[in-house]
């Protein structure tokens, strides 16, 4: 077997081991939010970062263009001067918790992402918006980190392997976001 069929042979058992049920109730959230006029706010460090601003292009364009009901959705990886700013000036764990005490509101949703599941300023900002009401969903791999049992639902990428773990979290953000595109009654 070649590295790239090992890779997907892997990759292929990482993806039947999401609990599919997490995937549903966070579609669910998300559309409570969406109803609602919740604000959704993504979060994540290096490839996760990557991930949860793609979330947020997908929902904000994808699954709110041209329809009735839009979502209001922010990635807080985003705003590159905030995040420096609270970089260099406080510290790296605060950079999305300041934000989200700026903006969110009890009954918004953080949807956090991070592979180990102990990202410091990750693990803050879903402390922050578990104490004020927000709604939280975790996506995490390995053994679930802090993050996994922090957040009201934890889509678990059950592997070691972080290139497998962000391949699982983008596809499971992409069954989120076509669950709004696909369906036009959801």
């Amino acid at each position: 077997m070649t590295f790239t069929e090992s890779y997907v042979d892997k990759l292929v058992g990482t993806l039947k081991n999401l609990d599919l049920t997490k995937v549903d109730q966070a579609i669910d959230i998300l559309r409570d939010a969406r109803d609602n006029g919740r604000t959704v706010f993504t979060c994540g460090n290096g490839g996760s970062a990557s991930t949860a601003s793609h979330f947020a292009c997908d929902i904000v364009k994808g699954a709110s263009f041209q329809r009735e009901k839009r979502f209001r959705i922010m990635a807080l990886t985003d705003n590159l001067a905030a995040l420096t700013a609270y970089s260099n000036d406080v510290s790296y764990e605060c950079v999305f918790v300041e934000q989200l005490k700026n903006f969110a509101k009890p009954g918004d949703v953080v949807l956090a992402i991070s592979g180990s599941g102990n990202s410091p300023n990750v693990l803050r900002a879903v402390e922050y918006a578990n104490e004020i009401g927000c709604r939280t969903i975790a996506m995490t791999g390995r053994d679930g980190g802090k993050l996994g049992p922090l957040a009201e639902v934890n889509i678990h990428a059950k592997d070691p392997h972080m290139g497998r773990i962000e391949d699982a979290h983008l596809i499971a953000c992409h069954m989120i976001g076509y669950a709004f595109m696909d369906q036009p009654n959801l």
